[in-house]
């Protein structure tokens, strides 16, 4: 009997695009301890760690009452935004779920920086609550890219580490997956570059959610 296989998603970079929502409440939180924004691109750079850790990496200065008052302070914008706009899926991925989400040999999970109010916003507003037979988020965990989350959701799944692997967009993803012993495979869309991801350890950087077929053949071996 063919051993099952767990392909782990991250949420925002590789399947949703949050990046405005995450941009708008960062803003609000810089503002709330009246400190001047990051450039896009370093906010964007934090995608992926847990909350707490994030607001710390961007407000190193900031004594602890400040990251907190930050951090609630992005945590109240984030959701208004949310109840306002839902963020969208990147090109491919509601497919390329529910195709995987078809083959009896394959299960699907979640390791995300979210916390689980989060995701199962997410899940729910896009129709998608079914489809992972793991979901680990921040409120469970140490944050990416400690590899408690991967760990976790191969016990949770009862596959073999060489039987998983880690699909994310950022450094953290890839070094998570490492740790775990897990191959990790990187998008290009997402919030860090293609070069730093191989550079971190993917094996593969995919430039569409449509090459993830061929990937998971290499990997495996066709089936």
């Amino acid at each position: 009997m063919t051993a099952r296989k767990l392909v782990v998603f991250d949420v925002d970079g590789t399947l949703v695009d949050s990046q405005d929502h995450i941009v708008a409440a960062m803003t609000a939180a810089f503002d709330a301890v009246s400190r001047p924004l990051p450039a896009r691109e370093v906010v964007l750079s934090i995608v992926g760690l847990s909350l707490g850790q994030a607001i710390a990496r961007l407000l190193p200065d900031c004594a602890t009452p400040e990251q907190e008052a930050a951090t609630q302070a992005y945590k109240t914008a984030f959701g208004q935004l949310r109840a306002g706009h839902l963020s969208p899926l990147f090109p491919g991925a509601a497919d390329m779920l529910a195709a995987l989400g078809a083959r009896d040999d394959v299960l699907l999970g979640i390791a995300t920086g979210k916390s689980r109010r989060g995701l199962m916003h997410i899940l729910e507003a896009h129709g998608l609550s079914g489809c992972f037979a793991s979901c680990q988020v921040a409120d469970d965990h140490p944050s990416k890219p400690h590899p408690s989350m991967l760990l976790a959701a191969l016990a949770e799944t009862g596959v073999d580490a060489r039987d998983a692997v880690m699909l994310g967009d950022t450094t953290y993803d890839i070094e998570m997956a490492r740790a775990a012993g897990m191959p990790a495979i990187g998008v290009s869309w997402g919030y860090h570059r293609p070069d730093a991801l191989r550079a971190a350890g993917a094996g593969r950087v995919l430039d569409a959610f449509g090459d993830l077929h061929a990937a998971l053949a290499d990997l495996w071996g066709a089936s």
